[in-house]
């Protein structure tokens, strides 16, 4: 196989698309060297540690885990030899103020539980299945491409999933087809939230979001899925890459409109070949390339675009067990139409908020001390586009939330066991993580702004300039961000003419 050692790679963050791109390039013989300015790798998807109890700090649900496979095999490596997986089964618990559903892979156990939950459903669930199987079949393909140019958006791949893409409907509306109440629909919907937005806003598109997780399971990774990160880490190193921690950019270095690398605090640059862009997209060009440069992603042109919502994080590491509260759970607003439209619409803080609780000590006695439990709770609001002062709210609504928790869940007690406690609010997410507007999903995933009106892969105003991430192709989500990290790292590879074998073979 041909090598591509004389080619300098240099990649600005250690966030999951990074070290994807990392992965793969290392392996197939270039010089790779990644500059993270945290103490440890991950970005979002790093470990977060409160005396002896472990977190992860973002994702926290694995789908589509044939994707990681995937990379691990292509970089040489296989993903079972380096992380355990436990497939969770139900996947999650989803709590209504009136009823609880606990939805699973298992078909005719899934027919059972909404037949119990909402009688008379259960035939809406064959349609489901066959129809989202459908777009999943004719969507992914165009997930997979790099569209650098207006001819790949004009695909084959993409004239052949247009009549799936349900334009003009919302997803709520599409699940209607399937499921008539409405807390049926949602059951298969509040996955719009993994983009930051609302099902009454989300393209139907996406209803391949909870097919995916029906047809391919929800996984833990002992440890947390910050272990992911860290074990990619690993690959790059024993390919030869270097990563070097606690090490910020000050900017890119560019000549014209070409970037010839790096410049650290220091002064000092360092040239690439190339240079891949793991940062969140908005906070790095509003930070990393001088005023005046770009013209598409102008600074004023990034504050106009539309983005995700933030959450409120309480990170818990409590001195007791609720083995009868499962991994994962969803809680419903009383009213969740209301508290949706206060996050995106109206943008203020609800009294009446959903919530998420990952629960992971159930499964994994490795995150806190023998019969302790470190508890990870998410609660979607408003980005700082709001105007909300969380110097003056984040107290008050820590308070509301742990009464909530209280009211809704078997954690009647939680406050009296909390032993270690961290809240990150959307303030923090965009001064300490560097998060425009604080808003955890990026850019949002409207369809004026995925596919080809999505920044590209190859980023197109800056030459030999590349991106990955949750605000580039494809988006969001753990799947999709390693799904970045390779197209990047083929077209990459592509251009230099460095032979590689991808599962992947839009490119």
């Amino acid at each position: 196989m041909a090598s591509g050692k004389s080619k300098h790679i240099v990649i600005i963050g250690a966030g999951p698309g990074g070290l994807t791109a990392g992965m793969l390039l290392s392996s197939r013989g270039f010089k790779v060297t990644l500059f993270e300015k945290a103490a440890a790798v991950g970005g979002r998807n790093a470990a977060l540690r409160l005396g002896d109890f472990v977190f992860d700090t973002g994702p926290t649900f694995l789908m589509l885990k044939d994707i990681l496979d995937e990379v691990f095999e292509e970089s040489r490596r296989r993903s079972g030899d380096y992380l355990k997986f436990t497939r969770l089964e139900p996947m999650y618990h989803l709590r209504f103020s009136d009823r609880d559903l606990n939805p699973t892979t298992d078909r005719e156990t899934m027919r059972s539980e909404l037949e119990r939950v909402f009688p008379g459903t259960g035939e809406g669930l064959d349609k489901y299945y066959r129809v989202e199987k459908r777009r999943f079949d004719m969507m992914y393909p165009c997930l997979q491409k790099d569209y650098s140019s207006v001819g790949q958006f004009f695909s084959k791949e993409f004239r052949r999933a247009l009549p799936h893409l349900s334009l003009g409907r919302s997803l709520i509306h599409v699940l209607g087809d399937y499921f008539g109440p409405e807390k049926a629909r949602l059951a298969f919907t509040f996955q719009a939230k993994y983009l930051g937005m609302s099902p009454w806003d989300c393209p139907g598109a996406f209803g391949l979001l909870s097919y995916i997780e029906h047809a391919y399971g929800v996984y833990h990774v002992t440890g947390g899925l910050s272990v992911i990160s860290e074990r990619m880490a690993d690959v790059i190193r024993e390919h030869g890459g270097r990563i070097e921690l606690g090490t910020p950019v000050k900017q890119l270095w560019l000549e014209g409109r070409s970037v010839r690398g790096v410049e650290l605090p220091s002064g000092e640059k360092v040239h690439a070949d190339e240079v891949i862009l793991n940062a969140d997209f908005a906070h790095a060009m509003s930070t990393l390339v001088p005023d005046g440069v770009l013209r598409t992603w102008s600074r004023e042109s990034l504050k106009r675009r539309d983005y995700s919502c933030s959450t409120f994080m309480l990170y818990l590491g409590l001195d007791t067990l609720y083995p009868s509260l499962g991994h994962h759970t969803i809680v419903f607003a009383d009213d969740y139409r209301k508290n949706v439209e206060n996050i995106f619409k109206t943008k203020h803080l609800s009294e009446d908020n959903s919530f998420y609780i990952r629960n992971a000590s159930v499964t994994d006695s490795t995150l806190a001390p023998p019969g302790k439990s470190a508890v990870y709770v998410l609660v979607p609001v408003p980005n700082q586009s709001s105007g909300i002062d969380w110097s003056r709210e984040q107290d008050r609504f820590r308070d509301l939330m742990l009464k909530t928790i209280a009211r809704r869940t078997p954690m009647q007690d939680i406050e009296r066991h909390i032993e270690q406690e961290r809240i990150i609010t959307p303030e923090h997410w965009e001064r300490d993580y560097g998060i425009f507007y604080g808003a955890t999903f990026n850019l949002s995933h409207k369809l004026t702004q995925m596919l080809y009106y999505r920044p590209h892969n190859v980023f197109e105003e800056l030459g030999h300039c590349y991106l990955v991430g949750g605000g580039t192709h494809p988006g969001s989500g753990l799947p999709t961000i390693y799904e970045s990290g390779r197209i990047t790292a083929n077209l990459i590879s592509k251009k230099h003419r460095i032979p590689y074998i991808s599962k992947n073979l839009q490119i």
